[in-house]
């Protein structure tokens, strides 16, 4: 049975204060009996997620990772780094990464393959873009960003990943996929999984993100192949995402 699992993208947002407030809210505030929470902070604020998520049960990690363990890489975090502080989790090839810093298929699957290598879950977020969804093409982008992934690592691996399917047009719009929507593509997802690993497929955990908010989660939360988000703005909110964890 796979359990939920709630994962809170705060991004370049927030302060020591706020955070620690919001951190501190989480942990008091969120059953974790029934779901899983994972919280990926700006990396200057880890130490404090350490400090204060320190025998919770919540894990955290960073937004992202360089490929190399060290060197002359001017403002790069390494997963080794990552590790140091308490991270479990890492975010891989997030949208934003992919349109703003140029991340392609093949670095995402390569950033996918050393956050295992270390120990670290990689969460690998896909999806498509508004055009691509109007073209009828969404099935065919997300196949190509596994396949990828799937290429670099074997599918046998993907035990060890997460994905997060969010559709572009869905991020920080307010717009949401339908739970049919969403359903579909993971649905699509897992099947695709399946002609190569069953097992696998039966027990990966695949989030979707794209404004997910207290009131669409439930429902969301309630498909098949649905088991849980990856949650940007509305992390950042402590009342909105308690609601969004309590809705499991």
């Amino acid at each position: 049975m796979r359990r939920i699992l709630v994962a809170a993208n705060w991004k370049m947002n927030g302060d020591l204060e706020s955070l620690t407030a919001l951190a501190q809210g989480f942990k008091q505030q969120i059953d974790r009996s029934k779901v899983d929470v994972a919280v990926f902070a700006p990396f200057v604020y880890l130490p404090m997620l350490q400090q204060q998520f320190a025998g919770s049960g919540i894990a955290f990690g960073g937004q992202n990772a360089h490929t190399q363990p060290k060197g002359a890489f001017t403002g790069e975090i390494s997963l080794s780094m990552l590790k140091e502080f308490g991270s479990t989790h890492v975010l891989v090839g997030h949208s934003e990464r992919r349109t703003l810093f140029a991340e392609d298929d093949a670095l995402v699957a390569e950033k996918t393959a050393l956050a295992i290598e270390a120990g670290v879950v990689p969460v690998v977020c896909i999806g498509e873009t508004l055009e691509e969804r109007e073209s009828g093409v969404t099935e065919q982008v997300v196949a190509k960003q596994i396949q990828a992934v799937i290429d670099r690592i074997g599918a046998s691996a993907l035990a060890k990943t997460v994905i997060a399917y969010e559709p572009v047009w869905a991020i920080g719009t307010g717009k949401t996929a339908s739970a049919d929507q969403a359903q579909a593509v993971h649905a699509f997802i897992r099947s695709m999984v399946a002609k190569l690993d069953a097992d696998v497929a039966s027990a990966l955990t695949i989030l979707y993100g794209g404004s997910v908010k207290a009131a669409s989660a439930a429902e969301l939360f309630g498909q098949p192949d649905i088991d849980g988000g990856l949650v940007g703005g509305a992390s950042l909110d402590l009342q909105e995402f308690v609601g969004i964890c309590s809705a499991v």
